[in-house]
């Protein structure tokens, strides 16, 4: 999943200045993106000499403008990944991403890196009534990936979150969430701590993989190494144009509103990080007042400003209680999706690596990939292989991304017309319920009064004289008359 928290920061400091010297080292990372500052911070602890190019400056991307939620998972469904790889291998990576999700923890401390602000819980919440893959789905975390989760019922997710949008929802009580842009920029500290160094403003032009070392050319110096890690996104560009192809192009925008006071928290109950399962909304609650939400993708980059509305907008249809909100800052960056669904990572010929692709896979498998790189180069790590499978596969360019907006578009119609009907549904059982409890009041009331017994044909009813009344008096025989008979 790919969030976003905050726009370019960073800059150019002493530490990080350009590179402007030849150089030798051990490992050079192409990329100052939350994988390729894990490369050099687990390289760097492992004790290899680690220098890091960066075309422009740390976080400037999507790395430096994460919503922040960790949480061990991939962008390819479960039943997808195992349809692909089989149950045995999807368990391996499940395992990997939970270590990915650790590996962050460890480093978000307020000791490592102060002011990281961490949050507890991510809830996944479904648009539409799922209830029996709910359960499916909690029965195959918990048992097959050993992934400790609840499932939330629809009247508990409508309780910490005001909206009829939303049904069933998996709780997910050991995810958080980081300030992604001073974790990225804490990582490159840490690094530089370890003995990386790291060079901005230092775009790549050439690359030699052939030999034992390898060569990297800069516009103002050259650099060998044994090995490099491309661990770029979609702006590698010249350097590994057939890697950059393989991705197609994905931006996101996020805004922050203004304060919004107690009703926010009246509205939005629910703390941690909220992502939909079709990944539209992606939203949480920062500084305690405000609600920083993610737009939906598009293949097109656009003056991020330019979505403020929208975000807004958005807002109003999920929650339509907080009235006109303000979106007061908006930010973007770009991603890189591969067409399998699944990050690049692994060994593209000897001494070249790819940690690549991350679109909607999220922090834990960034962290996951710097590690897994840098282990195997130092110590032999094979897991990488379990990646083998998910190759690079060319994106199709222009017409790539143009295809690649079209199926976004018609995929969030059909999320939206699948959620339309699911609460046009909803709303027709709650009708048909509420019409079944006045039948059965009435039936209850009418049980309650007693019938009359049921008279016996032919014979009179007792109660149908009024007992007020007198019997009618029989008229005298007349005159003459033999009893029995009467007159006419």
């Amino acid at each position: 999943m790919s969030e976003i928290l905050t726009g370019d920061g960073g800059g150019l400091d002493g530490s990080r200045a350009r590179l402007t010297f030849d150089v030798d080292a051990d490992i050079c990372v192409i990329g100052g993106g939350l994988a390729g500052l894990t490369v050099a911070l687990e390289g760097a602890r492992l004790g290899a000499s680690v220098v890091v190019l960066e075309g422009r400056h740390i976080g400037w991307g999507a790395s430096g403008g994460l919503l922040g939620t960790v949480m061990p998972r991939y962008g390819l469904a479960i039943k997808d990944l195992i349809a692909r790889v089989g149950l045995d291998d999807a368990r391996e990576l499940w395992q990997l991403s939970k270590e990915g999700a650790e590996y962050v923890r460890a480093q978000a401390t307020e000791e490592l890196i102060p002011g990281i602000g961490v949050g507890e819980g991510a809830l996944e919440v479904s648009n539409v009534d799922v209830g029996d893959r709910l359960i499916s789905e909690l029965q195959m975390l918990s048992e097959d990936f050993a992934t400790e989760v609840e499932g939330w019922q629809v009247d508990q997710v409508r309780a910490q979150l005001k909206t009829g949008r939303y049904f069933h929802g998996v709780y997910f009580p050991k995810a958080f969430q980081v300030d992604g842009r001073k974790y990225i920029h804490g990582l490159a500290a840490l690094a530089k701590r370890a003995g990386a160094r790291i060079f901005e403003d230092t775009p790549v032009v050439g690359i030699d993989a052939s030999g034992i070392r390898k060569r990297i050319v800069t516009p103002s110096a050259r650099l060998r190494a044994s090995h490099i890690v491309l661990a770029g996104n979609v702006h590698l560009g010249a350097p590994s144009r057939r890697l950059s192809e393989t991705l197609l192009p994905v931006w996101r925008y996020a805004g922050i509103t203004e304060p919004l006071g107690e009703r926010l928290n009246e509205v939005i109950a629910f703390k941690g990080s909220v992502i939909d399962t079709d990944g539209v909304d992606q939203f949480r609650i920062v500084d305690g007042d405000r609600l920083m939400w993610a737009s939906p993708e598009t293949t097109w980059d656009a003056r991020p400003q330019r979505f403020a509305s929208a975000i807004a907008r958005r807002i109003g249809t999920i929650f339509p209680q907080l009235g006109r909100t303000h979106v007061c800052d908006v930010w973007g960056g770009a991603i890189g999706q591969t067409v399998h669904g699944m990050p690049q990572i692994g060994q593209l010929r000897k001494g070249l690596w790819v940690a690549s692709g991350f679109g909607r896979h999220g922090m834990s498998t960034t962290a996951m990939a710097g590690q897994l790189i840098a282990r195997s180069i130092l110590r032999g790590d094979e897991r990488w292989r379990l990646f083998s499978p998910f190759e690079l596969v060319w994106a199709g360019g222009m017409t790539g991304r143009a295809v690649g907006h079209l199926i976004g578009m018609w995929s969030r119609g059909s999320s939206a017309a699948v959620g339309a009907f699911a609460r046009y549904r909803e709303g027709v059982r709650e009708k048909e319920r509420i019409r079944e409890a006045r039948l059965a009041k009435a039936n209850r009331l009418a049980g309650t009064r007693s019938p009359r017994p049921r008279t016996p044909p032919g014979r009179a009813d007792p109660g149908s004289q009024r007992p007020d009344r007198p019997p009618p008096e029989r008229l005298p025989d007349p005159v003459g008359a033999e009893p029995g008979e009467g007159g006419s």
